[in-house]
């Protein structure tokens, strides 16, 4: 009885049967399809997480570059102007110090913090002048000493011998918090001093890592891993230079276990390894029990690396892959083969083909597959996803193109004068070089005139350094306009000029300085209140060979001004056999 009731109890039709058997298949189709798209939308918030990580960190080097990076060239300028190298090597000569001092001055108003510092190594004197001018009468401040560790900045920066280092300090003495650049002042090998600027920390943080963005934190890190810049004031790590590494506030002790911090100093050392070919590196870590997106760059410039830190959570929304969900539960209740069909045909292809197009960008292309073009939730995705990737990369073309403009520009600031806006002695030097390397066969011959301001001190101290300004600029204008725009003009120093002549012999280059001479002479400079000034000026001509260096070829010109200055000046003398047995 129990047996019939039991056969009576089952289904009693093949196509309840089947419904039933497929109705459990799909319950189990159904777990194991959510697992599947679980993973789907795991990786595909992995994938597009990491183009963001990537994305983000570049961006957070451009802008960590973009403040400091200017700030960092103009700094190595000024331990290289001769001004402040004369003043280095003779502190107490007064008028070397007072062309000091003014070089001092002129680099600090170029800063953006508008402060400039000095540290003589001979005495150990700092000088100092912030953005008041609240010590142009004397910017003396103190003498730093060995035994006092609020000092040990200089002595562990002199150490180093060259180069220009970033610490995030707080002087005491001061009383300030600053991003100071401390560059070397070095001269044939020896060490004449510290000279930098400082970036107000709040500005900086400002204006490069306290920008809001949800789920995202980024700091900057120098390579022991100490914070040298964090929303967080808490956070930096102020005297980092002259601790030990067991002092250091680092970054290492935000992840939970030794393996992600293993995890990140190898991302560190393999951004800094120019070899590598990895300017960017990214991976999940552990912080606090959550899983975090992180990203590194290095800052190789100036010696930071930038982390970033990211909840992918927050940055990519998965409730916006519910609707796909959804659908594919709709289309699991019509039937098993429909579904499979379906789900491979309308989603598993589709995000396929979009996960596919989606791999270009990580080599810098836009995406490589039309969006889909169906009104549905993964149609709305791909043309989602796709103006996003191309929104990146657009972006990323952008900063690159930025990055030129603004390197265009510092390459400018280094290699021009200030004053004059013709070549520098690094400019000169740079041009000198590139025209003996386009240079063919050695029968070619450059000429070189040394060009002097007769009595330009007697300009200065009569008529005022305003007045040697205007001076200055005019020989400049003049010199650069009379030579052809394939010559090089530039300004060696002071009062003295540079000028190079392609494919110049002797007869014509002295008709060239003969003409220069009589030109200044003939034609006064008319000053800013319309008066006139005469000025001559003395010129020392050379002629170049192919394997004569910038060095010979500078000391046969200034062999021969030496002589026209010795002669009465206003005049020109070329360079000959008879000179460098003299000299």
């Amino acid at each position: 009885m129990g047996e019939k009731a039991a056969r009576a109890a089952a289904p009693s039709t093949l196509r309840t049967r089947v419904l039933l058997v497929l109705a459990g298949f799909m319950a189990l189709l159904a777990v194991a399809g959510w697992f599947a798209f679980n993973y789907i939308v795991d990786q595909t918030a992995l994938r597009v997480g990491a183009l963001v990580a990537e994305r983000q960190v570049q961006y957070d080097r451009y802008r960590g570059l973009e403040t400091l990076r200017r700030e960092v060239a103009l700094a190595e300028a000024m331990v290289r102007a001769p001004n402040i190298i004369a003043w280095a090597q003779n502190e107490y000569d007064a008028e070397i110090r007072e062309r000091g001092i003014a070089e001092l001055e002129h680099y600090r108003r170029a800063f953006e913090d508008e402060s400039v510092f000095l540290v003589i190594d001979g005495s150990r004197n700092y000088y100092f002048n912030d953005s008041q001018d609240s010590y142009a009468g004397d910017p003396f401040q103190y003498t730093v000493r060995s035994d006092n560790p609020r000092d040990g900045w200089y002595f562990t920066t002199r150490s180093r011998r060259e180069g220009c280092y970033l610490n995030v300090d707080h002087d005491d003495f001061l009383g300030v918090t600053k991003v100071w650049i401390n560059c070397i002042i070095n001269q044939d090998g020896q060490v004449l001093g510290i000279a930098g600027t400082g970036l107000d920390l709040s500005a900086f943080i400002r204006d490069v890592v306290d920008v809001p963005q949800p789920g995202i934190e980024s700091m900057f890190v120098d390579e022991s891993g100490a914070v040298q810049a964090h929303r967080d004031a808490s956070m930096v790590d102020f005297h980092s230079l002259t601790k030990d590494i067991a002092q250091k506030n680092v970054v290492f002790s935000l992840f939970d276990t030794p393996s992600d911090m293993a995890a990140l100093r190898a991302m560190m050392a393999t951004t800094a390894n120019p070899d590598s070919g990895q300017t960017v590196q990214a991976a999940y870590l552990s912080v606090d029990g959550k899983p975090m997106l992180v990203g590194v760059g290095y800052l190789d410039e100036i010696g930071w690396y930038n982390v970033t830190v990211m909840d992918i959570d927050t940055i990519v929304d998965k409730g916006l892959f519910l609707p796909i969900g959804l659908l594919f539960a709709a289309l699991m209740g019509v039937a098993v083969l429909v579904m499979v069909y379906v789900f491979k045909a309308m989603v598993l292809d589709r995000l396929e083909k979009v996960e596919g197009g989606l791999s270009s960008v990580r080599d810098g292309k836009r995406v490589q597959f039309s969006p889909d073009p169906r009104n549905d939730e993964i149609g709305r995705l791909s043309r989602a996803l796709a103006e996003m990737s191309n929104a990146v990369t657009d972006s990323e073309l952008g900063l690159e193109r930025q990055i030129r403009e603004r390197t265009e520009q510092l390459e400018a600031l280094v290699n021009r004068d200030a004053l004059t806006g013709v070549f520098n002695r690094r400019g000169f030097a740079y041009a000198f070089e590139t025209m003996r390397e386009q240079a063919y066969g050695d029968s070619w011959a450059y000429g070189l005139l040394l060009v002097d301001i007769d009595h330009f001190k007697r300009i200065n101290d009569s008529q005022g350094h305003p007045v040697g300004d205007q001076v200055i600029v005019e020989v400049a204008r003049r010199l650069s306009t009379a030579v052809r725009k394939s010559d090089v003009c530039a300004r060696w120093g002071g009062d003295e000029f540079l000028i190079l002549i392609r494919n110049c012999e002797a007869a014509r280059l002295a008709r060239i300085a003969a003409g220069l001479v009589e030109m200044m002479r003939s034609v006064p400079i008319t000053l800013d209140d319309d008066r006139e000034l005469a000025v001559t000026m003395s010129i020392g001509t050379a002629i170049i060979q192919s394997g004569d260096t910038i060095e010979t070829a500078t000391a046969m010109a200034d062999a021969a001004l030496y002589r026209a200055k010795a002669e009465g000046r206003d005049c020109v003398i070329a360079y000959d056999a008879n000179l460098a047995s003299a000299g």
